[in-house]
């Protein structure tokens, strides 16, 4: 594959993915290939989504889901946590310009009361802020677990059915993807994970059935715009059948 000729001519990636989703690993081990404190592999990290957001602008993909922080990442260090948090928020209260510029609707999914109050005040604000933008929907994911979601989704329809809202025998898969995490945007098309693991780590288990799957070695912090292009470029000689011939 010739990759100087896919960044010369972006009309080489013929057919394009609606809806990337993205598990960014990598950061803390970027941090210790190169001798800095694990934190900075996430301030690292933080340039990267930035790269990334304007090529999927470039692009013109319409969805990107970024899984930042998962449930069970609560398990790290109290000090790492309080880093990521605050870190969290001070992009929101900077970011959020940016994105208003360039057309760029925020999303964040996951289970955001496990946060604190000034967190969440800056989530609600920077969602509303951005609510009318059409360029890119950009979904963070955050405090998101894809057994989580699919528990969540049953516990609404349990209550539903509580409430006489709903017949049990009326429930089947569409039931249960309406009451899902991103159920009102494109489906997921590719799913990127970098960081050199073959796993998907508990991300939109539900909503990534049928979609393709693309990995590479390159820790986070290190993926650019070739690497992107690659991922982009190998999504287009894929034969996606859904199960059929």
């Amino acid at each position: 594959m010739n990759l100087n000729k896919i960044s010369k001519k972006k009309n080489n990636i013929t057919i394009k993915p609606n809806h990337i989703a993205i598990i960014m690993d990598g950061n803390r081990r970027w941090a210790k290939k190169n001798k800095k404190l694990k934190f900075l592999g996430h301030k690292e990290g933080v340039k990267t989504v930035k790269k990334i957001i304007d090529l999927s602008l470039k692009y013109n993909i319409k969805v990107l889901t970024l899984y930042t922080f998962s449930s069970e990442n609560w398990k790290r260090s109290s000090d790492e946590i309080k880093f990521l948090m605050e870190l969290f928020k001070k992009i929101l209260d900077i970011e959020i310009i940016n994105l208003k510029k360039k057309k760029i609707r925020l999303k964040i999914i996951g289970n955001k009361n496990k946060f604190n109050f000034s967190l969440q005040k800056a989530i609600i604000k920077a969602e509303n802020l951005t609510k009318n933008n059409n360029k890119l929907l950009l979904n963070i994911a955050a405090n998101y677990g894809g057994r989580w979601d699919i528990v969540n989704s049953i516990k609404k329809i349990a209550l539903k059915v509580y409430k006489g809202l709903l017949n049990p025998k009326d429930i089947n898969e569409n039931i249960v993807n309406n009451h899902i995490c991103l159920n009102d945007v494109f489906p997921v098309d590719l799913v990127i994970r970098t960081g050199g693991e073959y796993r998907i780590s508990n991300f939109l288990i539900w909503q990534i059935a049928y979609s393709e799957l693309y990995f590479t070695k390159k820790l986070w912090p290190d993926f650019n715009k070739k690497d992107f292009q690659k991922a982009l470029y190998s999504f287009t000689k894929r034969n996606r059948r859904f199960g059929g011939d």
